[in-house]
């Protein structure tokens, strides 16, 4: 493995890297960015297929007689957000940034790619998928839906997020639920308005939206054990135009976190019960609106273990470590509802935190992350990671 990332190579990554920054493309717009993708990996040697969930790419390499197969996803989509960086490679793309890394966890995937095709030193089969739309539109499941694993079967399936205020480098590690299931709720509060000095002839929604927040505030503090962890964030509030008017009706926007189904169920049947009686007694009525969200993202421990195992062989105990689980979302979630894997974090330093116009990917983490993706492709299919 010497000389596999040496400084020229790991200067051309982050060069990759910062193009990838300039030129951000939102959900299922990723034109350029799997344009890219897909020419690097077809002149390294790689099966290419793309237009899978819409701009997806996926990249079958078969190395020596080993039946094994892994994939290792990267996401490719950016932001709608305006970037306040000021960097040299700032975005060049008005109203859009990689506000979340992923053209570094593309750039990441590329540089091991090139690896894995100049070395040859595993046996099996890798399978590489840069997928579209992990921001919105969940992405994974378009291409699931479009036949992915039917068309390139897998055993496991790993995944990555660059974490800020991890050190730069380090890894860390969440068995089980790691990344919570995620749901917007809509609840729209309709009264009757009227003039804001005879409210006795109106049915103020304000006043039965303003009930319905605070009797929200005990869903989780009254239905869900201390023991597991919930969220319920009323996020907006529209509702009327001048002060002297009452209006019609008033909408709220939640969002909802829970990491098994159980308690999403509970969660979701007492945001719906409390909100109809509420609205009812001020005589109101409530329409909702409640469309499927993310499910959570659940690890396999065993298949958890072989990554943590590959992250201590190459780096050592002081650069791995574990994780509590996180109230994000992740529609990585999707894959791992239909093969054995994990997702995992490498440390992006001291950075801005993630969807903020601040935030830069740490290119100094594109290697040891290169690494640790051709350590774990040959770890899982020589054997070396022990039982599944």
């Amino acid at each position: 493995m010497s000389g596999e990332f040496d400084a020229e190579r790991l200067a051309a990554y982050a060069a990759l890297r910062q193009h990838l920054h300039r030129r951000p493309e939102l959900a299922y717009g990723e034109h350029e960015t799997s344009a890219l993708v897909a020419e690097k990996l077809r002149g390294w040697g790689f099966d290419v297929a793309t237009g899978i969930g819409g701009t997806g790419v996926v990249a079958s390499l078969v190395n020596g007689p080993g039946a094994g197969s892994i994939a290792i996803r990267a996401d490719m989509d950016a932001l709608p957000i305006t970037e306040a960086t000021g960097l040299p490679h700032a975005s060049e793309v008005a109203g859009k940034m990689h506000a979340c890394g992923h053209d570094g966890h593309t750039t990441i995937l590329l540089a091991a790619a090139e690896e894995l095709a100049r070395t040859r030193d595993f046996s099996g089969t890798v399978r590489l998928i840069f997928q579209p739309a992990e921001e919105d539109g969940a992405g994974a499941q378009r291409m699931i839906d479009e036949g992915l694993f039917e068309r390139f079967p897998v055993d496991a399936m790993y995944g990555l997020h660059n974490w800020p205020g991890v050190p730069a480098g380090a890894f860390r590690f969440i068995d089980g639920p790691a990344m919570a299931a995620v749901e917007l709720i809509i609840i729209r509060v309709l009264g009757r308005g009227g003039h804001g000095a005879k409210p006795h002839l109106t049915v103020d929604p304000v006043v039965a939206a303003a009930s319905i927040v605070m009797a929200l505030q005990s869903v989780v503090s009254r239905n869900i054990d201390p023991s597991e962890t919930a969220v319920v964030t009323v996020g907006a509030i529209h509702g009327g135009i001048a002060p002297n008017v009452i209006p019609d009706s008033v909408e709220l926007q939640l969002t909802v976190r829970s990491f098994t189904p159980e308690i999403r169920d509970r969660i979701k049947a007492r945001i719906l019960a409390i909100a109809e009686a509420q609205a009812q007694s001020f005589g109101a009525t409530t329409e909702i609106f409640a469309p499927p969200g993310y499910p959570a993202l659940t690890n396999d421990p065993a298949h958890n273990a072989i990554a943590r195992n590959t992250a201590l062989r190459l780096f050592g105990p002081d650069r791995v470590a574990a994780l509590p689980p996180l109230a994000v979302s992740e529609d990585f979630a999707y894959f791992l509802a239909h093969k054995p894997g994990a997702y995992l974090f490498v440390g992006n330093g001291a950075s801005a935190e993630l969807h903020s116009p601040a935030y830069d990917f740490n290119d100094a983490i594109i290697g040891d992350a290169a690494r640790f993706w051709v350590g774990l492709v040959r770890d899982f299919l020589s054997g070396n990671a022990g039982p599944v």
